[in-house]
């Protein structure tokens, strides 16, 4: 199959599949949503949205972040993956969005990668989500499901995501996002791909090769 057509399957499915699919993270306005991406790193989003209830509600925006010390957020944070780190990301990001940027979230993906904790995959994440920006983030779900589907070769993240935002439909890229996403989450997991319920089998690079016949070597009696 071409990739061009593996592409137009690839939306086509999903299109009339998940037409509203979207983040599972819970949020209410950007802040919260940066501020959730941050902590959602090398941890699962149900664990996330077990924790920021409580802080944000201690910590309703920036302003409010930005004036206590990483310690106080560290006890809000405690039970998700390298919560010290991420207590002072989060502090010192939400000071910068006072000072540099007007406690708003921007937009641009350059922009928001000056901001403490936030780097490529956070930036893509924030820009497609909240303002359904054509920014691909690759995470390990989008990584895996991408190049096992054959949407991409690329060997690294960033080959990965520019060959996924060169061939998606550029409207459709913010969503794709989360097609992927929801996909290897439940589906397309990293051990044992559920193939039995994937309704994508016919279009998988990955299934093909696994199902396809194995050439057997017969021998004639002589040469026994």
């Amino acid at each position: 199959m071409l990739k061009k057509e593996r592409y137009q399957q690839f939306v086509t499915h999903f299109a009339a599949k998940q037409p509203d699919a979207e983040t599972e993270l819970h949020y209410n306005n950007p802040y919260q949503l940066l501020v959730a991406v941050i902590l959602s790193a090398q941890c699962t989003d149900k664990r996330i949205n077990q924790v920021t209830p409580a802080l944000f509600q201690r910590f309703p925006d920036a302003r409010a972040l930005a004036d206590v010390t990483p310690d106080i957020v560290f006890d809000y944070i405690r039970s998700v993956s390298y919560p010290n780190n991420k207590a002072k990301h989060l502090v010192g990001m939400a000071q910068m969005l006072v000072r540099d940027f007007n406690n708003q979230v921007p937009s641009d993906v350059k922009e928001l990668q000056k901001l403490s904790g936030v780097g490529r995959k956070t930036a893509n994440v924030i820009a497609s989500v909240v303002y359904n920006a054509p920014a691909m983030a690759v995470d390990t779900h989008v990584f895996r499901v991408s190049r096992r589907v054959g949407l991409t070769n690329g060997k690294t993240v960033l080959a990965v995501e520019k060959d996924l935002v060169k061939n998606l439909p550029e409207e459709l890229i913010y969503i794709a996002h989360h097609w992927l996403i929801l996909h290897g989450r439940y589906v397309c997991v990293a051990r044992s791909p559920k193939c039995s319920i994937c309704e994508i089998t016919h279009m998988c690079r990955y299934y093909e090769r696994i199902t396809k016949p194995t050439k057997k070597i017969s021998l004639d009696a002589e040469q026994l």
